[in-house]
């Protein structure tokens, strides 16, 4: 009767969180040896280290994405991850793109493979948005301050990658000039990116 309770509610705990976490076993008194008897028994998937889902879970394009949200919090999805996430590029391509605080250590994770910008003050903490994907919240930058970082880190992901980004913005009219104007100041991109936004005005 105690495992069929212990199953109980991890199930549920699934089923409200998406993604579930082993260290997550601890706010409902639950042994973690339950997840191997689960994931045995077939009603959990594992995901990841650590990392499990119901199997009606409809996650799998983007388990990659819920993973290091959920692994790292600090984490801001950025460049070219987040114009996958605003529908400005191709499907998700590896690596996923994060951003960090300037001092911080590439996480360790095995799987999906990272690339880590480091950003300091607003350019870090300015732009952030949280959408939902599959029951986890992902951290992402809106749609000016990801252009304006295209531009910052052009060199990682060209320049030609920057210019089409911001051509396809403004054909679609998002996001507002002030906007882009006010995150190529942010990011330090004014003088980089005053041609360019003065062609498109």
């Amino acid at each position: 009767m105690l495992v069929k309770t212990h199953t109980q509610r991890v199930l549920a705990l699934a089923s409200q969180k998406g993604l579930l976490r082993a260290s997550d076993l601890g706010a409902i008194d639950v042994p973690r040896v339950v997840l191997a008897r689960l994931t045995a028994a077939g009603l959990l998937d594992k995901v990841g280290r650590g990392l499990y889902c119901l199997p009606s879970h409809s996650g799998a394009e983007h388990e990659g994405l819920a993973s290091v949200a959920t692994k790292v919090l600090q984490a801001v999805f950025c460049l070219l991850t987040a114009l996958q996430l605003h529908e400005l590029a191709t499907p998700m391509s590896c690596p996923i793109w994060i951003a960090m605080p300037r001092g911080s250590h590439t996480p360790r994770i095995a799987y999906p493979p990272l690339k880590m910008v480091q950003m300091t003050g607003y350019a870090y903490s300015e732009g952030i948005e949280t959408v939902e994907l599959d029951g986890v919240a992902l951290r992402v930058y809106g749609v000016a301050k990801t252009v304006a970082d295209c531009f910052k880190h052009r060199n990682k992901i060209g320049l030609d990658v920057a210019l089409a980004v911001l051509k396809e913005v403004r054909a679609e009219h998002r996001p507002s000039m002030d906007d882009l104007w006010r995150y190529a100041k942010i990011c330090r991109m004014t003088n980089v990116m005053r041609p360019y936004l003065e062609a498109i005005e």
